[in-house]
């Protein structure tokens, strides 16, 4: 017989990149015995550390942390995937009695797990994939925009491989991801929690967290991954890697690398929130000002 989990509870703790979710997250565990769940696309990938901002070994072993480093870089890990995954994680950690706090900025993540969204189950078109794969980011945009323009906004800039598998969701279905998705029944009591500052503050954070990406060797771990993988999309495609790897083509000089990476951060913070600011659960900043750190 399933378990009724709308007897248990479930913290979500959400907001842009650079908000001081993983601090936050560790010391909230800590307080109702808890346990994290990470809601971010790159975190899965193994070797995407630096690039990713992913919490240390140390931040790691204070409180148990899941969804964290479980693919390598080459598989092409979904939304899907992660709700399944994600879903067996809970239920295990309420079955032992612990709280579970999921943690991310991946909107999508943390709406197809925690609203309960029923991904269609579409098998890949491999030919229509190879024919898609031909064509530059803008043209898949483009396309993507002619019959689901609401989701073309969401995909962020270069992923080729999130517009490539939402044109062929659509093309199978005949409808758009939003029709083509349909919700469950509430499975969870969530408490909502968002972390933000106001932009400026949080653009400075970005802009230092992208400097002590640099300093703690951003570059050698660039190198790192594609020596071990190559150019994979995964790679080219994630903000931090694909900057750098213009560095390294000649393309651009250290400052301008460094400076994109700033840019296309702030960017994708300021699609994070215009995400989470249509959730109207989320509590924002209810959190102590020592724990803002």
């Amino acid at each position: 017989m399933k378990k009724n989990l709308l007897t248990n509870n479930l913290i979500a703790v959400v907001g842009p990149t650079a908000s001081g979710k993983t601090s936050y997250a560790i010391e909230l565990a800590k307080k109702v015995d808890g346990e994290i769940i990470s809601a971010d696309s790159r975190l899965v990938y193994k070797g995407f550390d630096i690039g990713t901002a992913k919490p240390s070994k140390d931040e790691m072993s204070e409180i148990p942390h899941h969804m964290i480093d479980i693919v390598e870089p080459k598989f092409s890990y979904s939304a899907g995937l992660y709700q399944q995954q994600a879903k067996k994680v809970i239920e295990d950690v309420i079955s032992r009695g612990k709280i579970p706090i999921v943690v991310g900025g991946t909107g999508l993540y943390i709406d197809i797990l925690l609203k309960n969204y029923h991904m269609p189950k579409i098998e890949p078109d491999y030919e229509l994939r190879k024919q898609l794969e031909m064509l530059e980011f803008e043209d898949l945009y483009n396309i993507l925009e002619g019959i689901d323009p609401k989701t073309a906004k969401r995909i962020e800039q270069n992923d080729k491989k999130k517009l490539i598998r939402s044109i062929e969701i659509i093309k199978q279905t005949g409808k758009t991801l939003e029709q083509a998705r349909s919700i469950g029944e509430k499975e969870y009591n969530i408490k909502w929690i968002g972390l933000n500052f106001e932009r400026n503050e949080l653009y400075k954070r970005i802009n230092k967290r992208v400097d002590l990406m640099i300093e703690k060797g951003l570059i050698d771990e660039t190198k790192e991954l594609l020596n071990k993988h190559g150019r994979i999309p995964n790679i080219i495609d994630t903000i931090g890697y694909k900057e750098i790897i213009k560095y390294l083509d000649g393309i651009y000089d250290i400052n301008t690398a460094t400076e994109e990476l700033k840019k296309n951060t702030r960017h994708y913070a300021k699609r994070q929130m215009t995400w989470f600011r249509k959730n109207t659960e989320i509590e924002w900043n209810i959190f102590p000002d020592r724990l803002k750190k």
